[in-house]
C-alpha cells in the first residue's frame, strides 16, 4: 500500500503543475485521425485487444496494480439511485453488474441472468438468475436479492436523474422465487426488449441487505470493490475475492480524478498513469496515437453533444422565432472541425448520423446563416432598443443562462456559442460548473441552455433518450410539448417491427428539428488510452459503460 500512496502523492504533485494546461485544445486541422494505433483500423482494433486478453498467456494472478486517470462524475458517488452519473460510476468502476450487458454493437448479452422467457404480449418476463454468483461480501445472489435491489431503486430514486421508471415502470409487479432462481416481471405495457432496459447501469443489482454506504461502498457482484474513497482524489479499488467470473486481473487499482485532459496525457507520457479515458485535447490525442508505446481505442457514433433548450412558458426560448435565430447563428461545422479539432462530427439532429435512423432523409431548415438570423429577429421585433448590443423580447433583455461543465469539450462549445450569439445581439450568461451542478440545473429548470453529452442508444435503442422531449415523460425537464411527437413516442412502446420503429424515430427527429427544440453540437468520439508496457485488453466500449472489466489485464 505504501507504493500506491507514493504513486498517488507523486501524481497529485504532478497535477498541480499540470493544471494550467487547457482541457480541450484548438487546432486548424479538421481531420480527426480515428486509427487506434499505428497500422490499426477502428473497425477491428477493439475486437483485437479484447481477444488478446484471452488468447495471450498473461499474468492474471491478481498480484499487479494499475493507475487509472478518470473524470470525476457525480462527485465520485456509486449509488445508482442518486443520479445517472453515479449509476454509470458503479458500472464503470467494476463494482456492480446488471442482469444483462451490451456488446459493442449494443446487442444484449447475458450477465447475472443466464436465461429468460417472455410472453407473446411482451408484458411478462421471467429471468433466471445465474447460479453460483456471490456479492463481494460473500453473500449469494438470489432472486429475492434482485427483487430487493430493484425495489430499493424505486424507493430511493424516483425523483432523481436516475429515475428507474424510465427503464421499468413503477407499476410493474416483481415476483421472486429463490427455489427456481427466477424473477418474474409483469408490466402493464409491453416492452420491446425489457432485457435492454435492465442492462442500463441504473438497474445494477446491489446487496441491499448489507450495503450501509451506497455513496462510496455499495456492495455489488463486479470484479472490483470500492475502497478508500478520497473526495476530489479518487478510490482504491481492490479485487473481489468472490467474483463469479474467475480470477480478477489486478489486486488493486488507483482511480485518480483528473479533470484536466492534458494533465491525463502528460501523466500517461510520464509513466504516472497506466490507463486514461477521454483525452479531449486533440493534439495530445494525436501524439498518443502516433506513439507506439500506447494503444488508443476510439468509440464513435452513439454520443451527441447538445444543449437542451428550456422552452417552458415564461422562458425566453419559449419564443420559437428566437430559437430559430439561435440555431441559424451557430456555425456548427467550424465549432466541430476547428474549435474542438474534429473530436466531434457536425450534425443537426439529436441522433447521430452514423446510426440507422434515417439521418440522410432529414432536412435542416436552420442551417448556419448569421445575417438571416439577424434579419429574422429584426422582422419579429426582437431588437436592441437601448443600444447596449443586446436585443429585447417583450421588454426583457435576451440574455440566455447557459449551464454546462468542462468535459468532452462542452465548455469549448459553450464559449464559442456565447461569442457567435453575441454577433447577432443575443447575450449568454455562461455558468461552467461540475456535472452535479449541470444535472441539478437541468432537473430544476434553472437554465435557458443546458449543455451535456448523452449516449443516445443507452438501452439498445434511442427510446429512453428521446423521452427527454416527451411531455408525458418524467424525463422531460425542458418544457417541450408537441402532440404529434408525444403520439409517436407512445407508438414506440407497442411497435416491435424494426423498420416501423426506424420510421417513427425518423419522424420524431424531424419534428424536433422543425420546432428548433434543441441545440446540437455534434457527435462525439470517446477514447481509451493504455500504456502497452503495463496494460493489455483495454478498449473503450461503444456506450462507455464498462471501464474496469476482467478483460483488462497486466501486460507484464
Amino acid at each position: 500500500m505504501k507504493k500506491f500512496q507514493k504513486l498517488t502523492a507523486l501524481l497529485l504533485s504532478f497535477l498541480l503543475l499540470a493544471c494550467v494546461m487547457a482541457g480541450c485544445g484548438k487546432t486548424d486541422d479538421s481531420d480527426f485521425p480515428v486509427n487506434t494505433a499505428p497500422g490499426d483500423s477502428p473497425s477491428n482494433r477493439e475486437d483485437e485487444v479484447n481477444q488478446q486478453a484471452h488468447e495471450t498467456d498473461q499474468d492474471t494472478s491478481g498480484t499487479r496494480a494499475m493507475t487509472f486517470g478518470i473524470q470525476n462524475y457525480g462527485g465520485g458517488g456509486i449509488d445508482p439511485a442518486k443520479e445517472i452519473n453515479c449509476a454509470w460510476n458503479v458500472s464503470r468502476y467494476g463494482v456492480g453488474e446488471c442482469l444483462f450487458k451490451f456488446d459493442n454493437a449494443m446487442n444484449v448479452l447475458p450477465s447475472l441472468c443466464d436465461d429468460y422467457t417472455v410472453n407473446d404480449d411482451h408484458t411478462e418476463w421471467t429471468f433466471h438468475i445465474r447460479d453460483g454468483v456471490k456479492f463481494s461480501d460473500g453473500c449469494d445472489l438470489t432472486a429475492e436479492k434482485v427483487k430487493a435491489s430493484f425495489e430499493r431503486l424505486f424507493e430511493a430514486g424516483p425523483s432523481g436523474s436516475s429515475a428507474p421508471q424510465k427503464y421499468l415502470e413503477a407499476e410493474a409487479e416483481i415476483i421472486a422465487d429463490n427455489a427456481s432462481g427466477n424473477v418474474t416481471v409483469k408490466t402493464s405495457k409491453p416492452y420491446v426488449d425489457l432485457r435492454a432496459n435492465l442492462a442500463y447501469p441504473v438497474m445494477v443489482v446491489l446487496d441491499v441487505e448489507h450495503t450501509t454506504d451506497y455513496d462510496h461502498a455499495a456492495i455489488g457482484t463486479g470484479p472490483y470493490v470500492a475502497s478508500n474513497f478520497r473526495e476530489e482524489v479518487g478510490y482504491t479499488m481492490i479485487a473481489n475475492e468472490h467474483y463469479w467470473g474467475g480470477a480478477v486481473p489486478f489486486a488493486s487499482i488507483e482511480l485518480l480524478y483528473m479533470g484536466d485532459a492534458s494533465a491525463k496525457a502528460m501523466a500517461l507520457q510520464a509513466g504516472q498513469l497506466d490507463l486514461a479515458e477521454n483525452i479531449t485535447n486533440i493534439n495530445d490525442l494525436r501524439s498518443l496515437q502516433a506513439d507506439p508505446n500506447f494503444t488508443v481505442t476510439i468509440a464513435r457514433g452513439v454520443r451527441t453533444g447538445l444543449a437542451h433548450m428550456n422552452v417552458a412558458e415564461g422562458k425566453l426560448l419559449s419564443n420559437k422565432t428566437l430559437r430559430q435565430a439561435v440555431l441559424m447563428a451557430l456555425d456548427d461545422e467550424t465549432m466541430c472541425s476547428v474549435t474542438v479539432g474534429g473530436l466531434y462530427t457536425a450534425g443537426f439532429s439529436v441522433l447521430p448520423s452514423s446510426l440507422d435512423y434515417g439521418y440522410e432523409n432529414l432536412t435542416d431548415p436552420y442551417a448556419f446563416d448569421a445575417e438571416a438570423a439577424a434579419k429574422l429577429l429584426d422582422d419579429a421585433g426582437i431588437v436592441d432598443t437601448n443600444g447596449d448590443g443586446i436585443r429585447e423580447l417583450d421588454g426583457q433583455e435576451v440574455v440566455l443562462h447557459y449551464v454546462t461543465y468542462p468535459n468532452r469539450c462542452l465548455n469549448d462549445f459553450a464559449e464559442a456559442i456565447q461569442q457567435q450569439l453575441a454577433s447577432v445581439g443575443i447575450g449568454v450568461d455562461l455558468e461552467i460548473g461540475d456535472s452535479a451542478r449541470q444535472w441539478d440545473s437541468y432537473q430544476s429548470g434553472d437554465f435557458d441552455l443546458n449543455g451535456s453529452n448523452w449516449t443516445t442508444v443507452g438501452a439498445g435503442d434511442p427510446t429512453e433518450y428521446l423521452a427527454a422531449w416527451c411531455s408525458t415523460s418524467g424525463a422531460n425537464y425542458c418544457g417541450y410539448k408537441n402532440e404529434e411527437y408525444d403520439a409517436l413516442y407512445d407508438q414506440l412502446s407497442s411497435t416491435f417491427d424494426g423498420g416501423a420503429r426506424r420510421d417513427i424515430i425518423q419522424r420524431m427527429q424531424q419534428i424536433l428539428i422543425d420546432d428548433a427544440a434543441v441545440v446540437v453540437h455534434g457527435y462525439y468520439n470517446s477514447s481509451m488510452i493504455s500504456r502497452n508496457a503495463t496494460i493489455g485488453g483495454a478498449a473503450i466500449h461503444t456506450a462507455d459503460y464498462y471501464w474496469l472489466t476482467d478483460e483488462i489485464y497486466p501486460a507484464a
